[in-house]
């Protein structure tokens, strides 16, 4: 039994040492000293030995469990830092190598001509307000002064979704709104997504945006809109911008007008932008119909107010020079890296 227990001794602290993983180190533990393993078959056999031998035997195979603990803890410490050792190797970081270009992106066209104009019209001491994309025909159309049969809605193809619920066509729907439910005076401007089935060309699209803008006070007149608007131009297009109304028919406004404002790419000398007219259309405006006030529940003869629409999509492209509207909507790399 001892020649047994030290064969064993050998075999382990042999195998121990040929061990290149903490699995086969535990694996070796469980084959000698785990409860089936060949110290503790050998132990059982004890029971066979006289008196005497028993003492004698059993301070040999204690010895030899120590051992080969021992023999154990030693081997997976070096097997462990060896282990590391490899890791860090093949971990290790030349930091003298160049880092890797991260892409960083920018604001669409869109979004930036758009916080700019926020900005812009903020401080003239406007409110950003938002207004459903999916609206009722009343807010889209007959508070507006747009009755059923009435032609103007001829010039705005409209997607239904119901028969009382549409896409809207235009952001002044939001106007009857903020009407209804804000308290006088009103200053505000209302971005977003309008929708009409136009054909898909260079300058028409199905979704486009706009800017609306409102002002409901005592005492407010076209002049109060003429400088306002000329502000505006002056901000997105340069100091030396000039703006001309001319006469135009909105339902919704009366008096209304086109607003062109001087070409920034000829001074107004006309030339291929402007198609020699030295003048570009950027938005219409008017007064606030009467009738508008008086279905919100204001009095028209004591409050007026003025009312502007501007295409965000013809604005970005006149000031970026853009030739197609469809560009703004392809999300193509290269085009949109242009502006980042």
């Amino acid at each position: 039994m001892k020649t047994k227990l030290e064969e064993i001794r050998c075999t382990a602290k042999k195998l121990l040492s040929e061990a290149e993983s903490i699995r086969e180190i535990e694996d070796l533990r469980v084959r000698f000293l785990g409860k089936k393993g060949e110290l503790t078959a050998i132990l059982k056999q004890m029971g066979g030995l006289s008196s005497e031998e028993r003492p004698v035997v059993g301070q040999l195979a204690n010895e030899i469990r120590g051992d080969i603990e021992e023999t154990i803890e030693s081997v997976k410490k070096t097997v462990t830092e060896k282990e590391l050792q490899l890791k860090l190797e093949a971990e290790k970081l030349d930091v003298t190598m160049p880092g890797k270009k991260h892409e960083v992106g920018g604001l669409h066209p869109l979004n930036r001509v758009l916080e700019d104009m926020i900005d812009i019209f903020r401080s003239m001491g406007f409110d950003v307000v938002d207004g459903p994309e999916v609206e009722t025909d009343y807010y889209n159309f007959e508070a507006l002064n747009v009755p059923f049969d009435h032609p103007a809605r001829d010039m705005q193809d409209t997607f239904y979704l119901a028969d009382n619920l549409l896409l809207r066509t235009q952001t002044s729907a939001a106007q009857i709104r903020v009407m209804e439910n804000r308290t006088l005076p009103i200053r505000i401007i209302c971005p977003g997504r309008v929708f009409r089935a136009d054909e898909v060309d260079a300058t028409h699209s199905p979704v486009f945006h706009q800017i609306e803008g409102l002002v409901i006070d005592k005492g407010i007149t076209m002049c109060d809109l003429k400088g306002t608007l000329e502000q505006f131009a002056r901000e997105i297009y340069g100091d030396d911008t000039k703006i001309k109304f001319r006469p135009s028919f909105f339902p919704f406004t009366e008096p209304s007008v086109e607003v062109d404002v001087s070409c920034s790419e000829c001074g107004g000398k006309g030339c291929r932008v402007c198609k020699g007219s030295g003048w570009i259309e950027i938005l219409g405006a008017g007064m606030v119909h009467p009738k508008v006030l008086k279905g919100c529940g204001i009095d028209p003869d004591e409050y007026s107010g003025f009312a502007f629409g501007i295409g965000l999509d013809r604005l970005t492209t006149t000031r970026y020079k853009i030739s197609d509207i469809r560009m703004l909507f392809e999300n193509d790399l290269r085009f949109l890296k242009q502006f980042n």
